[in-house]
């Protein structure tokens, strides 16, 4: 755990209860939560999501990460890189860990015990933490009312073990547990889950959730500081692209998180009191085929496969009221 001392008082301290957005990128607060120190690869996005997310949150904030990308190359040879309060958790149980410093924190106020400000309590998921392996105790801490944010980082794989599926691994892509191949020539034959309808289905509590992208910072920054204002349990799903998962070039990170914006891969919207807000609707969607062409994960699909994924996008497009003209029709799956 990163020795800082839990509720210790810090410069430029951002008053949460207060919300207010950030205007522009010249409005950003400067001072860095998540400073140099980790070992990610070259490109990583997930490490560009928290340290967004710990810019918007600010000095009073307290993380909890399970056993991860964000875990593993954050933390080697005994140093960190976060100048707030960090707790590893085990990739089952990041969800219990923060309901706990939850109760702590209530019951340390309630009893005089603690007279520092209630901090913004974080737990920063993986997909596999999140939406697989730790799916139960991210489903408990929205049940029961904490008042906490819980973050998945998404990179679409169980990256830090090398690049294994994950239920939100895309149709068709390549991972070393879904090569294609004769019986399967898709590689991953399975559509992702859609955790954020997920969660906001089956959890009332929720009174707030959201999608978010690295590559557009001022939306997710505003979307983290939004979350921490709203009393009780919120949500937030952050697409973050994996150059060495993805095989793409290191430099890429930003434009194809954009590009899976723009074809309609990844959408960014929000869910307020049961209200669903659209963020960001591209004037013209791009055909997914742009997007699967910048990632060797994508190299073996065939324009068959290509469509059936296009219907996939559609339909949830539809879903959100931003249909695609004109609807591609699904092919059938072989077999």
């Amino acid at each position: 755990m990163a020795q800082a001392r839990l509720g210790a008082q810090k410069p430029d301290k951002i008053e949460i209860a207060d919300y207010e957005p950030i205007r522009s990128m010249r409005n950003v607060p400067t001072t860095e939560y998540y400073v140099p120190g980790h070992r990610t690869c070259g490109g990583c996005m997930p490490a560009l999501a928290y340290r967004l997310t710990a810019l918007a949150a600010g000095p009073n904030t307290v993380f909890a990460g399970p056993t991860g990308c964000m875990y593993v190359a954050n933390t080697s040879y005994l140093c960190g890189p976060w100048a707030v309060p960090w707790i590893h958790t085990q990739i089952t149980n990041g969800g219990a860990v923060i309901s706990g410093i939850a109760a702590a924190y209530k019951a340390m106020i309630r009893k005089g015990k603690y007279d520092g400000e209630y901090p913004n309590i974080i737990c920063f998921a993986g997909d596999g933490g999140s939406s697989d392996i730790g799916l139960q105790a991210l489903s408990g801490a929205m049940y029961r009312n904490h008042d906490l944010l819980f973050i998945t980082y998404d990179n679409e794989a169980y990256a830090n073990t090398g690049i294994q599926v994950s239920p939100m691994t895309p149709y068709g892509a390549y991972t070393t547990f879904t090569p294609p191949g004769k019986v399967v020539p898709d590689a991953k034959p399975l559509f992702p889950k859609d955790l954020l309808k997920m969660v906001a289905a089956g959890h009332p509590a929720v009174k707030y959730l959201a999608t978010a992208s690295v590559s557009y910072p001022l939306d997710l920054m505003n979307k983290v500081r939004k979350a921490l204002a709203v009393k009780g349990p919120t949500f937030m799903h952050i697409h973050a692209p994996c150059p060495k998962g993805w095989s793409f070039e290191a430099h890429r990170g930003p434009e194809i998180g954009k590009l899976a914006v723009e074809t309609g891969m990844w959408t960014l919207y929000e869910i307020e009191d049961g209200h669903v807000k659209v963020n960001v609707r591209p004037r013209k969607w791009r055909p997914v085929k742009d997007y699967v062409a910048t990632q060797g994960r994508f190299s073996h699909l065939t324009d068959e496969m290509i469509q059936r994924l296009q219907a996939f996008v559609d339909a949830k497009l539809a879903d959100l009221g931003l249909e695609a003209e004109p609807p591609t029709p699904v092919p059938p799956v072989a077999g």
